[in-house]
């Protein structure tokens, strides 16, 4: 998984009901802007480290440079 700055993640809910959780890219740490990623997240505004699973994927809203 690729995400720059700007992108959006998106993870699935697990159950029936659950909702997605969004959030804004602010850094990625991996090897060629893979993951760990700096994520700031849509429902509360806290910062984290997330490294994605299955249940995630990336919405390109930026271009790389």
């Amino acid at each position: 998984m690729i995400a720059h700055p700007g992108d959006e993640i998106i993870v699935r809910g697990h159950q029936v009901g659950e909702h997605e959780r969004k959030g804004q890219v602010i850094e990625a740490h991996g090897d060629g802007d893979g993951p760990p990623f700096l994520v700031r997240w849509d429902e509360d505004g806290h910062e984290s480290l997330y490294f994605p699973g299955s249940d995630a994927f990336v919405k390109h809203l930026t271009r790389p440079d």
